[in-house]
Order: C-alpha cells, then structure tokens, then sequence
C-alpha cells in the first residue's frame, strides 16, 4: 500500500554523454533508467535540462528523471522538474553514487548531510531543503590510496567490479518503489545492507 497518493519523482544523477555513461558516478542514473526501462517509461528530453517521463503505479504517479547537466549543477534540473510538476520536495527521491560505501552496499534515508557529494549539494542549494529521500549506492573507494576519489568515480567500470554495480543499480530501482508503496522505514530495513566487494 503506497504511504501517499500524492505524485513522486525519483532523480538519477550522473553526468552526461558516453563518455561518463559507464563510471562509478553514474550510477545513480543507470538505476533510474533501469527502473524507467522494468515500468516501460521511455525517458524523453525536457525543457527543465533532464530527460524525464511519468509512470502510474497503483494510482501513484511517479516522474522518473535524469538531469541531462553535469553532476554539479544536477540542482538546476532538478528545481526546474519539481516546479514544473508540481511537486513536493519531501516526495523527491534522489538516487546517487556513494564512495563512502563499500561497492555493492545501499543505503535508504530521509534529508542529514551530504557527506560531500557535489550533485547531492547542488539540488539542496537549489531547492533550498535537505528534506528528500536518498537511496545512496555504495561504489568504494580506490585500491590506489593516492588515487583522488575524483579520478576514481570517473574511471570505466571493470569487468570484474560490473556485476557488482549491476546488482546494486537494480536493487537501487527496486528501494525507490518500497519507498513509495512502503515507506522509510520498511525500506530502511530491507535495503540497507553492507553486501558487494568490488571496487
């Protein structure tokens, strides 16, 4: 039973174009594409710089997004989405890369910190409000410990940390819908976990 009727979104962050499409730090992107493709929601172009597209679940409607900026400015597309649909920050879902994670792990929560993810940071200074739902995918932390955490979000994926990430990305679109037909806590208790050793 979904914990409102009133309209959702979910946000996928990530950066742009082929060249980012396989980092660690569009993770959160592919996950909300995931969930667009499982719903059969074709994400088209929108005049807020996302590509964006509507889904009706059990009478829920859910706008599924993904800033078409780079992550930095994700706030941009993000404030331009919730107002042109309307919507209550409070029934954003934010899904996003966490290297503060380990790789495979998920955490589900409501507003805190942002423990310094610069696309997170963005959509609360552009909303104005850290109060919305972050489902944070854990990606790791470099072997290299000179390695910046900067260049390491950026790399492609390797063939053996993928189906790690293709794991969680899929478990990540699953929470977004507990979220909404579950509510916070439930969710908490089924998807934060600790699972995945790649990265």
């Amino acid at each position: 039973m979904a914990i409102s009727h009133a309209p959702w979104m979910a946000v996928g962050l990530g950066n742009p174009g082929t060249r980012y499409g396989g980092t660690r730090h569009n993770a959160g992107q592919r996950a909300v594409e995931r969930l667009a493709a499982n719903l059969g929601v074709k994400l088209k172009s929108n005049r807020a710089r996302a590509l964006a597209g509507d889904a009706h679940i059990d009478g829920v409607r859910l706008v599924l997004a993904c800033p078409s900026t780079y992550m930095n400015e994700s706030g941009r597309a993000v404030a331009a989405l919730v107002r042109q649909k309307g919507m209550d920050p409070e029934h954003l879902i934010v899904v996003h890369d966490e290297i503060d994670l380990p790789a495979g792990s998920l955490r589900v929560k409501f507003g805190g910190g942002t423990a310094g993810h610069h696309g997170v940071d963005s959509v609360v200074d552009a909303l104005g409000t850290k109060d919305f739902y972050r489902v944070r995918i854990g990606v790791g932390r470099s072997a290299n410990p000179a390695q910046m955490p900067s260049k390491f979000v950026l790399e492609p994926i390797s063939r053996s940390d993928a189906p790690v990430l293709i794991d969680v990305e899929a478990r990540a679109a699953d929470a977004v819908l507990s979220l909404i037909h579950d509510g916070l806590p439930a969710t908490m208790n089924r998807f934060n976990s600790t699972q995945g050793t790649a990265g």
